[in-house]
């Protein structure tokens, strides 16, 4: 459905763009439901480690089959519904044995379509899933694993696809989103096609209150603070300090890399999402 703009007939609506979803309106399936916690940004300590969160509408989690290892099973599409904890929608899936379970809804796919996880080479359509090395170079995937049978953790929100570069034995090579291009192992599974609601990033909440609704809470500027509070704070005028752009405990937010040297999976970057080729030790 298109994004759908609403007449001013109150403030909030003024820029308010919606995206208006062609989703079912039934209950999700209780079976495949869980509570779920608002951590408000705390660790297992209390301690804030991602501010500004709290507050926000209550919500069911859905367990989602990251895995798909129901193989060779017919499961038929019974509903495409909203998820409220990530920007995707979810496809309910009941599979031939009378099993139910929740996917990532591919775009393109509706109710009534029939998909398959498979190990072998077949004629395929979007939403089905089937390891790298059987997938065609320069076809478009989602829902990605980065180790065989851990499930997926790449290119899962709404409108994303890597692409297949190429296959070469073992190992298959990937572009992602972010135009980084990595290695994996041709073991592991993608599911075929860009993930549905690729229209989610063109909506405008259009007022304070509707973030709020989903538990983010005001941020405040750094140059609107006093030096006590903020490195880029106080000043006579609008001003900066003339120093970088920082966090307040002086971390650099432009230019300055933090992805870990140690990180295990840095082996597998070829290039980096800025096209600068990955450092060697």
């Amino acid at each position: 459905m298109p994004l759908v703009d609403s007449r001013p007939l109150t403030p909030g609506q003024r820029f308010l763009t919606r995206n208006k979803q062609d989703v079912s309106n039934k209950k999700p399936e209780r079976r495949l439901t869980t509570q779920k916690h608002n951590k408000k940004g705390r660790n297992c300590y209390g301690r804030i480690t991602s501010r500004r969160r709290g507050g926000g509408h209550k919500r069911t989690y859905r367990i989602i089959d990251f895995r798909r290892d129901k193989f060779d099973i017919p499961a038929k599409v019974q509903a495409i519904e909203y998820d409220p904890n990530r920007s995707a929608n979810l496809a309910l899936l009941a599979y031939a044995d009378g099993e139910k379970r929740y996917i990532l809804a591919p775009r393109g796919v509706k109710v009534g379509d029939v998909l398959l996880s498979v190990n072998k080479r077949v004629e395929f359509n979007p939403g089905y899933c089937m390891p790298l090395a059987l997938i065609p170079p320069a076809t478009k995937i989602h829902a990605i694993e980065l180790h065989p049978g851990r499930g997926a953790q790449i290119a899962r929100s709404a409108g994303q696809a890597a692409q297949l570069v190429n296959v070469d034995g073992e190992r298959a090579t990937i572009k992602l989103p972010s135009g980084e291009i990595r290695y994996l192992n041709a073991k592991c599974r993608a599911t075929i096609g860009e993930v549905g609601n690729h229209e989610h990033e063109g909506q405008s909440l259009g007022k304070a209150g509707r973030r709020r609704w989903l538990g983010r809470r005001p941020r405040v500027r750094g140059v609107a603070m006093n030096p006590v509070d903020h490195p880029m704070g106080g000043g006579e005028g609008r001003t900066s300090g003339g120093g970088h752009p920082q966090s307040p405990w002086g971390q650099l937010s432009k230019g300055f890399p933090t992805r870990k040297k140690s990180n295990p999976t840095n082996s597998q970057i070829l290039v980096r999402r800025n096209g600068r080729p990955m450092k060697r030790k």
